[in-house]
């Protein structure tokens, strides 16, 4: 069977997304892994069923790249509701139905979109890190010259840790910059299992933890 696909990113975070209102598309787990794998696939961070639902806009549903089904995805949110305005969705604000709850979101004059994340229930403060779920779980740790940092190495050695590798954990290294509320942050994914060029539910993460008011 042939199905049209279609290539989104935002911010570098790059997904397949399929238009799957007809719900008659349904991909195995190897499948959605050999799609997303960028020497035999596609390529890709991860995949997304643009779906119907009866209460909401769509329902997206999300793979990472290693084909398991996954938690919220914040850029992929975002890609998802740009799809669903092309493919003639049009609102002016949209309700949208994701693995984590209930979303809102915008797409402004310029096409920027604005998603609403899910509050965030608690931050736990560990000796030298941070751990939150803002849609998905994730370990923040503050650091200094986080660009010469080998991301991958280190983050791989927390998301395989003793403490979190049953379930993994997205791993998000923070560097604050010289403008008071400026940081820069490298995102470790689990399912993808590298570095990704951003990752909207860390940079959320991130941003929570370096607020003056958690700290």
């Amino acid at each position: 069977m042939k199905r049209h696909f279609f290539k989104y990113q935002g911010t570098g975070n790059d997904f397949i997304i399929f238009d799957n209102r007809d719900g008659n598309l349904t991909l195995s787990r190897e499948q959605v892994a050999l799609l997303c794998n960028r020497r035999f696939g596609i390529g890709a961070d991860g995949l997304m069923l643009l779906n119907t639902h009866p209460d909401f806009d769509f329902e997206m549903k999300y793979y990472n790249a290693d084909g398991g089904e996954s938690t919220m995805c914040g850029n992929g949110g975002r890609c998802l509701v740009k799809f669903a305005a092309d493919c003639g969705i049009l609102r002016e604000e949209y309700r949208f139905l994701a693995i984590d709850g209930e979303h809102l979101a915008r797409i402004a004059s310029n096409g920027n979109v604005a998603l609403k994340m899910n509050d965030v229930a608690s931050v736990q403060n560990g000796d030298d890190h941070f751990v939150l779920n803002t849609g998905s779980p994730h370990y923040v740790s503050q650091v200094k010259n986080v660009m010469a940092l080998d991301v991958v190495k280190q983050g791989r050695a927390v998301r395989y840790s003793n403490a979190f590798a049953k379930e993994g954990i997205n791993v998000n290294f923070v560097e604050k910059t010289g403008n008071a509320e400026g940081i820069i942050v490298r995102t470790y994914e689990r399912g993808v299992e590298d570095e990704t060029f951003s990752c909207g539910t860390g940079v959320t993460a991130a941003a929570i933890v370096s607020h003056p008011s958690t700290e």
